[in-house]
């Protein structure tokens, strides 16, 4: 048998027929889709215009997108931490800050950076042991 692709346009149009009032069976017999792909396409697509489907579409391709950079980001992280050797361990900064040190000073001497600038610190210092 023949796979058909319907496009995102093509099935809100068939879901759209069947709010109008055509029957669930009908509507998959006159477009020769199965039940499971008609209910499939509802839960997917039901009560959308076409403009909102389209979004859809490029709001999953972004996320997608993102989530590879995302990746690659934790991935130079992590090989950037094995290069310098310096493993960050929690346990004593945490003894230290509980002692009363200031953490921002314990972790600017062993050299570790804290917030959202981490990877800028950590090719900072690639840097740094690359010269020397």
């Amino acid at each position: 048998m023949k796979r058909i692709r319907f496009s995102e346009d093509q099935i809100i149009g068939i879901l759209k027929e069947h709010q109008a009032g055509l029957g669930a069976k009908e509507l998959c017999r006159k477009h020769g889709v199965s039940d499971a792909t008609f209910y499939k396409w509802r839960s997917k697509y039901g009560g959308m215009e076409v403009s909102e489907a389209k979004k859809l579409k490029a709001l999953k391709a972004e996320n997608a997108k993102l989530k590879k950079l995302l990746a690659e980001q934790v991935m130079d992280v992590s090989t950037l931490q094995e290069m310098l050797g310096k493993p960050f361990d929690t346990r004593i900064t945490q003894k230290s800050c509980d002692l009363g040190y200031d953490r921002e000073a314990i972790h600017s001497e062993a050299g570790l950076c804290l917030g959202w600038h981490r990877s800028a610190c950590l090719s900072a210092r690639v840097k740094a042991v690359s010269r020397c």
